[in-house]
């Protein structure tokens, strides 16, 4: 017990409550606004038979890591700027890809309003695993005589660059039959941008790595269940799965730059990741 409590101690901030009940919060509007939907789903279970075979434990899953992922080390001011960023961008990708038809929704919406909520609270998870993969990855190059730079040990420059250009490879193949759109056209400067100003190669590298995990569990519950669908008909494909790696590196830079500009209203200066 001691070491349950020492360790919901250290997890476990005072904003974490307040996250915690926004994110109930969040999912009960969801519900409530669009019960038909729910009220659809939860037709489907037999309740008076074997009901945990109609449960969709994928889903429930999801759902539970990113409850406790997103209530680690909670802050409440730096966490504001990410679900900001998370529903702007959300709503930004949403909106390209059902506008130009790359993928569409079970109810035909271009796009769907309950869909933007499932973006900051993804973004929230991401940011969580990102700085638990960047302090494991520290922690395992350190020696005993002090720490040796990553660099010299692994490049994550050239794991960027592979990266990066493997996937937008992959999106011009992806995108192409909506090469004559302008949204499509603006996607893919904002991608080429972003790919080549970069401002932390590790850092950047890591938050693709987790965008990109965590996007494969989310795109394939939501293909397979045909929540939504891609031109391709794949569950999932490839270029969707990554694509939530791009969106995470997208959303963290625009992080850093609104703390940038926005600095004097509050918010922290940005953090350059960095081991010596």
């Amino acid at each position: 017990m001691t070491i349950v409590r020492a360790a919901l101690k250290n997890i476990w901030t005072r904003d974490s409550s307040i996250l915690f009940g926004g994110f109930l919060l969040t999912i009960f509007l969801i519900v409530y606004i669009w019960w038909p939907l729910a009220e659809e789903y939860l037709g489907y279970v037999d309740w008076n038979g074997a009901w945990w075979r109609y449960m969709d434990w994928l889903l429930l899953g999801i759902f539970a890591f990113m409850s406790v992922t997103i209530i680690a080390r909670a802050n409440i001011k730096t966490d504001l700027l990410i679900i900001f960023v998370g529903i702007c961008g959300g709503l930004a990708i949403e909106s390209w890809g059902t506008q130009t038809n790359l993928w569409h929704y079970y109810t035909n919406e271009r796009p769907p309003l309950w869909i933007i909520p499932a973006w900051p609270i993804a973004s929230l998870s991401i940011d969580r695993i990102t700085r638990v993969l960047n302090l494991l990855i520290t922690k395992g190059l350190k020696y005993t005589n002090g720490v040796k730079k990553i660099s010299n040990v692994v490049n994550f420059k050239t794991l960027y660059w592979i990266t990066s250009a493997s996937f937008l490879s992959l999106m011009l193949v992806f995108v192409f039959p909506t090469i004559d759109k302008s949204l499509t056209w603006f996607a893919l400067i904002l991608c080429i941008l972003l790919i080549l100003t970069p401002t932390d190669h590790r850092f950047a590298f890591i938050t693709f790595i987790a965008g990109s995990g965590l996007g494969y569990y989310l795109e394939v519950w939501g293909t397979t269940r045909e929540c939504w669908t891609y031109y391709t008909h794949q569950t999932p494909p490839l270029f969707a799965v990554l694509a939530h790696g791009m969106a995470a590196v997208a959303f963290w830079r625009a992080g850093l730059m609104l703390k940038m500009f926005w600095g004097r209203f509050g918010f922290s200066k940005p953090q350059q990741f960095s081991v010596k």
